[in-house]
């Protein structure tokens, strides 16, 4: 199963999130549950650099499906509230994924 937890500030903003596990719903190559996953949050990670120039801290372990995305504190603003549009419609999209596939994807906030 993907774990996926996502850590709110106490004002609401995502600060980071973390994904764990792998779908197991086909095999690899055949996954789509892990592919959508993984394509939903690569994007959205490749998007707050190219869009906003933030560039998150990133942890990742290739064989082990994880992935972690710290926001930098801090920001400006209006690019803060660039960087939240990105995450939440990231959000969104795993939730979709969830609600479809919820036996091999978990959202934890």
């Amino acid at each position: 199963m993907i774990k996926v937890t996502i850590i709110r500030s106490p004002q609401g903003l995502i600060e980071s999130f973390t994904m764990s596990g792998h779908a197991n719903f086909a095999k690899r190559g055949q996954d789509i549950v892990c592919a959508g996953a993984s394509a939903v949050s690569f994007g959205t990670v490749n998007a707050i650099e190219a869009l906003t120039g933030v560039v998150p801290g990133i942890e990742q372990g290739g064989k082990t499906g994880f992935l972690r995305c710290d926001i930098p504190v801090g920001l400006e603003q209006e690019i803060a509230e660039k960087v939240q549009l990105l995450l939440e419609g990231m959000l969104i999209s795993l939730e979709t994924i969830e609600r479809d596939y919820g036996q091999y994807i978990k959202i934890t906030k």
